[in-house]
């Protein structure tokens, strides 16, 4: 039986993609085995956002050439897409494929096999305006599966390469999103997450159809699904339709990632970020009044070129007034070939460090501030792991994670927890019950208001 490996740099888009290739290996007949033993085909699925991402993706090609010299080693993903000749060029390479063409790896593989004559499969993705079907059915986590419902961005922030490596927006056809929702939950997953390269714009390029349509068409067309979770949605794709559809919903769990970027006007416009701290702040206020004790995380990056002890200090101070549950921070990395990277006010290393930990140490006091709220309050969670000390670890339906004493047979289930403690990174619970479906559809039995839903989970 031949085998397949598998490494995937960058995002969760790239995880789907890499457990669609998968699949179709799968079919074939291949088994896969890990990425350090030896294999008969190596598939590195590659990451650009940054310089350092492309290093990192040079450097596991090469992990797989040295691994086994006789393998076929294939390279697919953003950095292949934006720059297959430099791949090609690294001695033992032999098939580069970009973001679209990928349901016929297979065919390629193949190729490159008997015909030993490395190649590439890219194409303009500026070109492409239909969504690649790569459908997953299961994946090696059963707690959580992906569905990627869109790819592609059309925004072009000044620090981002991602529109010149994954094309515009290409929506998903609602009716195959649905379809591939039946076969997760048929396949055991109480949780959806809805991702995509810009979730949020999800039926930009559709007619009079939008996110806020499909998350309605879900619940009506599947309504076994127990939670539905969106990647990350931008502040002005919270108009009032959402707002209204997340209300109403029957899946809708209490929290929303809204990437920030910068609490900075000046910052923000440097970007083409499309929008001010003001508008921002309006439509958290909005969703906030639909939504009573909403988690809202949200992204930074700090040290954008440009930015000054004034445009920092403001980012912390909004990032504080408008009490952020958790804050993914990020120093600015420079990516060739974006505009942000020729800007001549770069800001130095040890300030961007500086910036970093002062963030990072606002967000763990909101953390702790948001999770205590709840504290001795019944909240329920989905076991996804058991860590170093044994005990499992899960999030809660508003984005607590929570370390807590339980069996194996917990993990992957819906389960009760009460909240004992608060933790920047961690929370403490205890197990109450395991909840059967029979038991979340009693309506005798106490639920959380938003059990069971839309939760955002970060890219």
């Amino acid at each position: 039986m031949s085998t397949v490996a598998f490494h995937t740099l960058g995002c969760k888009v790239n995880s789907y993609d890499t457990e669609a290739i998968w699949h179709l290996f799968r079919e074939k007949g291949y088994a896969q085995v890990d990425f350090d033993d030896m294999a008969d085909v190596y598939i590195i699925n590659t990451c650009t956002v940054t310089n350092t991402g492309d290093k990192k993706s040079r450097q596991m090609i090469r992990r797989a050439i040295r691994k086994n010299p006789e393998a076929t080693v294939v390279v697919t993903g953003c950095y292949a897409q934006v720059a297959p000749d430099e791949i090609l060029e690294i001695p033992g390479v032999d098939l580069v494929i970009g973001t679209q063409g990928r349901e016929q790896i297979i065919e390629y593989v193949e190729q490159a096999q008997s015909e030993k004559n490395p190649f590439k499969v890219v194409s303009s993705v500026r070109k492409q305006r239909h969504f690649e079907e790569l459908d997953v059915p299961s994946f090696h986590d059963r707690t959580r599966a992906s569905l990627k419902i869109q790819e592609g961005c059309n925004n072009f922030c000044t620090f981002c390469i991602i529109p010149y490596s994954r094309g515009f927006i290409r929506s998903r056809d609602p009716q195959n999103v649905i379809r591939q929702a039946k076969k997760l939950v048929e396949a055991g997953y109480y949780e959806i997450v809805l991702t995509g390269i810009h979730t949020g714009g999800y039926g930009d390029d559709l007619e009079n159809y939008n996110l806020a349509d499909l998350l309605v068409d879900l619940e009506r067309e599947v309504p076994e699904v127990r939670r539905i979770r969106i990647s990350s949605i931008e502040a002005s794709e919270l108009d009032d339709k959402m707002i209204s559809v997340l209300t109403a919903s029957k899946k809708v769990v209490r929290h929303l990632h809204i990437p920030l970027q910068s609490g900075s006007n000046r910052v923000l416009d440097r970007m083409n970020r499309k929008y001010t701290v003001e508008q921002f702040a309006e439509r958290l206020q909005a969703v906030r009044v639909a939504l009573p004790d909403l988690a809202i995380t949200s992204d930074v990056i700090v040290g954008f070129p440009g930015e000054t002890v004034e445009d920092f200090e403001n980012t912390y101070h909004f990032i504080k007034d408008q009490h952020f549950a958790d804050l993914h921070v990020f120093p600015y990395s420079a990516r060739n070939f974006t505009p942000a990277a020729k800007y001549k006010d770069q800001v130095p290393e040890r300030e961007k460090e500086a910036r970093v930990n002062r963030l990072i140490q606002l967000a763990n006091s909101l953390q702790v501030l948001y999770s205590a709220k709840f504290i001795g309050q019944n909240l329920e969670v989905i076991p996804e792991e058991r860590d170093e000390t044994g005990k499992l670890i899960g999030y809660t339906d508003n984005y607590i994670k929570v370390q807590f004493d339980g069996d194996d047979e917990l993990l992957g289930e819906i389960c009760t927890i009460r909240l004992d403690a608060a933790g920047p990174e961690l929370s403490q619970g205890t197990f109450v019950e395991r909840l059967t479906f029979t038991e979340k559809d009693d309506p005798e039995v106490p639920a959380s208001p938003f059990a069971g839903a839309l939760e955002l989970e970060m890219i």
